[in-house]
């Protein structure tokens, strides 16, 4: 079966740090771009950050950038978003999805598996 599981989430502070993973089983993601997305209540989906299938290529949206950091473990067959100086706004549910094209992902557009989500919340 193929799936992705994000964890990580949580009840942070303003200027915390939480790190997400999103682990795939059923295939590899050696092959797939993979990207973070963020749905915050009331708005619309936004791409976070992506990473490319081979050369480590990153993206990250103006918001986060400076303060996200994204990586990959094809090894593990997993990917990873160090969030760090987390702002009030960071707040959503926060997704992993893969697609075989890059810069498709970083344009949003997924035509391979997502997971189920992760909250983050920040708060005092």
């Amino acid at each position: 079966q193929v799936q992705l599981v994000e964890s990580g989430g949580g009840l942070v502070q303003p200027g915390g740090s939480l790190r997400l993973s999103c682990v795939a089983s059923g295939f590899t993601l050696d092959y797939y771009a993979i990207g973070w997305f963020r749905q915050a209540p009331g708005k619309e989906r936004e791409g976070v950050s992506c990473i490319s299938s081979s050369d480590g290529i990153t993206y990250y949206a103006d918001s986060v950038k400076g303060r996200f950091t994204i990586s990959r473990d094809n090894f593990k067959n997993s990917v990873y978003l160090q969030m760090n100086s987390l702002k009030p706004e960071d707040t959503a549910v926060y997704y992993c999805a893969t697609d075989p094209d890059y810069e498709s992902l970083v344009a949003g557009i997924v035509r391979g598996s997502w997971g189920q989500g992760t909250q983050v919340t920040v708060s005092s």
